[in-house]
């Protein structure tokens, strides 16, 4: 069994300010700092300090070198990150005195995998291997068909939402991980339980999983439903809260472990995350969570 993360990686530069700039002001930032990210890389990350045996799929640009090196630091095998010659993906992150975000994302070397990519990537998996993707990289559609295609388990996090997505051939996912205003977007509703009545009616087949942030998460099967309260915590950054989770259950999941105790472990870690500065270094290991 493998865990094939097929995602971005980008370069994360992170303002601390204020507030969240507005349409036409211009503000100081208070601090400056360059982290590695990208969601991709982030649940990568996630799954290899929860223990999980994870290879990352993408690419990356010359000058994101160091983002390979600092994955393969972190246990994840790398041999399918390939480096281009083409900027690497990077965002601008806002971080305000709350701890909330905004962030402008530039696709660079993960918006040039191209169908072909996919074909030769997947072709090393099949039945019963777990596929984890994003939003945030090209050829989706081609990846979503040919893993179906493999048989392969399909783990999706439909973020950064757009109304491509809906568009995508969905039919073989076999997880949905999402918060509720990715929810909304596919079902129209926006109350938690109205969302996974809409996700089990569109997608039958699926286990959903449906985040809410300082509430907790809910975990539906379509014959068992699990919630799981919020920790309390002061956040100071939660830029890589959902990652931490989607890494975390991810792991737990495809190790054998009951929902529950897996909606329970990724909760913890996502309360730690958002506890600390940055996307990436914020994700604890599991010794930290237990």
């Amino acid at each position: 069994m493998s865990i094939l993360n097929f995602g971005s990686v980008n370069i994360d530069h992170v303002y601390r300010v204020d507030h969240l700039v507005r349409p036409g002001e211009t503000i100081a930032s208070r601090d400056y700092q360059q982290f590695p990210g990208g969601k991709g890389y982030n649940q990568s990350i996630a799954l290899a300090r929860a223990g999980a045996p994870v290879r990352h799929a993408g690419r990356i640009g010359q000058d994101g070198r160091w983002l390979r090196e600092a994955l393969a630091a972190e246990g994840a095998d790398v041999a399918f990150l390939e480096v281009v010659d083409k900027p690497s993906g990077h965002a601008i992150i806002q971080v305000d005195a709350a701890g909330e975000n905004a962030i402008l994302l530039f696709g660079g070397a993960n918006r040039s995998i191209t169908a072909g990519d996919a074909h030769g990537i997947l072709a090393h998996f099949g039945p019963g291997d777990w596929l984890l993707l994003q939003n945030e990289i090209s050829a989706m559609a081609e990846i979503l068909t040919e893993a179906g295609q493999r048989r392969m388990r399909i783990v999706f996090n439909p973020a950064p939402m757009g109304d491509e997505v809906l568009a995508y051939p969905l039919d073989g996912v076999s997880i949905f991980l999402l918060n509720e205003t990715e929810g909304e977007a596919f079902t129209g509703e926006s109350a938690p339980p109205a969302i996974l009545a809409g996700m089990r009616s569109r997608f039958p087949q699926a286990t959903v999983v449906l985040t809410l942030g300082a509430e907790g998460a809910v975990y539906d099967d379509g014959g068992e439903q699990i919630y799981v309260a919020g920790r309390p915590v002061q956040a100071v950054d939660t830029t890589a809260a959902g990652d931490t989770f989607i890494g975390y259950f991810l792991a737990g999941i495809s190790a054998g472990e009951a929902p529950r105790t897996a909606l329970e472990r990724a909760n913890r870690a996502a309360a730690i995350c958002v506890t600390r500065p940055g996307a990436a270094p914020s994700i604890p290991r599991l010794a930290e969570v237990g």
